[in-house]
């Protein structure tokens, strides 16, 4: 066996390595490669929240999809439930809302809050470089936002969401992507849905060095010039969907 097979030209642990050939490894060992190693868990009704879930294609041309949960609580179709837009973390390149980690959460937060969610499965870094997560995510919130008139392709937003009260809500990773879908809801002028509050958790914005990771799964970063690294230097700030 060729030993340069094995050389590595990049490791960033716990996260991934690049070979030199140009494979790239996630450090867990993956159920499947999108996941980052996790153990998915399935859809369906939940025993003891008695929380629905479902998985929806949401953008075909790119394969991006999303996790939907809805509550026990669902009283006919004239209750509408508040609806939480949910962005996983994992450093933009591991995690899935199809996880037990991220699932088990979110049938949580579907069950105590007595809200419907929606959690995006954004493409993954460094596969898909920054600002790809991004824009991936910005289109998922588009087509929820096509709902919100009740003749959008995905019938369980149509009778359960009340689109007056929609949060958005990420950690780490996923709570920078909450930050520039807020934005980008402000500056566009999303119609339908009324974003009353973002929920963002231990954030990951950029530090007073370069980050070697960053740097490499987001190349065309201008890095302290740049508004998904530097919220501060972001013109648009201020116009926050929120």
């Amino acid at each position: 066996m060729d030993s340069s097979n094995n050389e590595t030209t990049h490791e960033f642990p716990p996260f991934f390595k690049v070979y030199k050939d140009g494979r790239i490894e996630r450090y867990l060992t993956p159920d499947r490669a999108a996941t980052g190693g996790h153990h998915l868990a399935p859809t369906g009704l939940d025993p003891k929240t008695g929380v629905q879930s479902k998985d929806v294609v949401v953008l075909p041309d790119s394969g991006v999809s999303a996790r939907i949960f809805i509550p026990k609580l669902i009283n006919g179709p004239d209750h509408k439930l508040p609806l939480v837009v949910h962005y996983h973390g994992g450093g933009f390149c591991i995690g899935s809302p199809f996880v037990k980690t991220f699932h088990n959460f979110l049938v949580l937060l579907a069950s105590e809050a007595n809200v419907v969610i929606v959690s995006v499965d954004y493409r993954l870094a460094p596969e898909h470089p920054l600002p790809i997560p991004h824009e991936d995510s910005w289109a998922a919130m588009q087509w929820i936002a096509a709902h919100s008139n009740g003749q959008g392709p995905e019938p369980w937003l149509n009778e359960y969401v009340d689109f007056g009260r929609v949060f958005v809500a990420g950690e780490s990773a996923g709570a920078n992507i909450v930050h520039y879908v807020a934005v980008q809801a402000g500056v566009t002028g999303l119609v339908g849905p009324n974003i009353v509050g973002l929920v963002i958790l231990h954030p990951f914005f950029g530090g007073k060095e370069p980050d070697k990771m960053i740097s490499y799964i987001y190349p065309t970063s201008t890095w302290y010039d740049d508004p998904i690294l530097y919220p501060e230097v972001d013109p648009n700030l201020s116009a926050a969907g929120c």
